[in-house]
């Protein structure tokens, strides 16, 4: 089995499948000197009990990175479901049986410098071995940052845009130098807007709070779909500002997104949220999310692609 630092991994590059190592862009692209990309995260579950590896909404996903191309005058030629095929080929190809992530990225491919959206544009899909990408188990403990959110009128957070991530790289930078495990950032008028790299949510007198899409957040995905999973456990949700004073007085708080699952805040500003324990709705949402992703459920299972049986019913054609 292939794993992510190995060259020979395959992956999806200027129109074919070719190893990793091939893989190569020029020093001049354009995209690494100005940012000038949109990718996505996906994630992929294997059940060993099912001997299959479920990818997550991955149709959602596609059509979220393809909308937000277009932010930057790109287009991806491929629709929503054929990326969706492509990427199980990608799988089948490296015989992944683990947890992996998918890294869609449409860039500026020009090789060129001068600080302009030039016409040129490639793709990439890369599919790799992944396991948690922050250890939640025990509960986080985060801070508010010095650093705000970008605005919608200067880099939207709904686009993913490879160079909006500076902001929060610097987020999550000054957090881990002052012994927090991530940062919330506030918009620049003050109000919650969301983790470094994740949507927040609070839990105020039995309701489930989060930012509205206005405060400069990303239209997340798991942020959608922990909100549905609320609907079916008949929890109302509530979108709406967020005053920063709320932080410190919520019942529970937790992260929400593709790479963060769900992951329980159990500190702020070194003020304990609740008890400092996770809470009865968070470790709910918490064990929902995990069985619908990884197919311990019947239920949502629309939600999941299923890699390897689809993989055996072609090759029987």
């Amino acid at each position: 089995m292939a794993s992510a630092k190995d060259p020979d991994i395959v992956v999806y590059f200027e129109g074919e499948f070719q190893p990793l190592a091939n893989a190569k862009v020029g020093l001049l692209t354009h995209a690494l000197h100005y940012g000038t990309a949109v990718f996505e995260g996906i994630r992929g579950y294997w059940s060993e009990e099912d001997q299959e590896l479920y990818l997550f909404r991955p149709r959602e996903h596609y059509e979220r990175w393809r909308a937000n191309a277009r932010l930057l005058r790109m287009e991806v030629p491929l629709s929503a479901m054929e990326l969706c095929e492509m990427t199980r080929e990608l799988i089948v190809r490296n015989r992944f049986q683990c947890d992996v992530y998918v890294r869609p990225l449409v860039y500026k491919s020009r090789q060129t410098i001068g600080v302009h959206l030039s016409p040129e544009t490639d793709y990439a899909v890369v599919v790799v071995p992944f396991g948690k990408y922050i250890e939640s188990g025990q509960g986080l403990r985060v801070c508010v940052s010095s650093w705000r959110r970008l605005n919608d009128n200067a880099i939207p957070a709904r686009g993913k845009i490879s160079g909006a991530y500076v902001n929060s790289a610097l987020a999550g930078d000054e957090a881990r130098a002052n012994g927090y495990d991530e940062a919330i950032l506030l918009t620049e008028d003050g109000h919650v807007s969301e983790g470094s790299a994740c949507n927040i949510f609070l839990v105020r007198h039995g309701q489930l709070v989060t930012p509205p899409v206005s405060d400069d957040i990303l239209e997340g995905i798991t942020r959608a779909t922990v909100m549905d999973l609320a609907r079916e456990m008949w929890i109302e949700t509530v979108e709406r500002r967020i005053d920063r004073s709320e932080l410190y007085v919520a019942d529970e708080i937790f992260f929400a997104g593709t790479a963060f699952e769900v992951a329980p805040v159990i500190e702020v500003d070194r003020r304990p949220v609740r008890s400092g324990t996770i809470g009865p709705l968070t470790h709910r949402l918490r064990e929902a999310y995990t069985n619908v992703t990884r197919g311990k459920t019947a239920r949502d299972s629309h939600w999941r692609m299923p890699v390897y049986r689809k993989a055996v019913s072609e090759t029987a054609r």
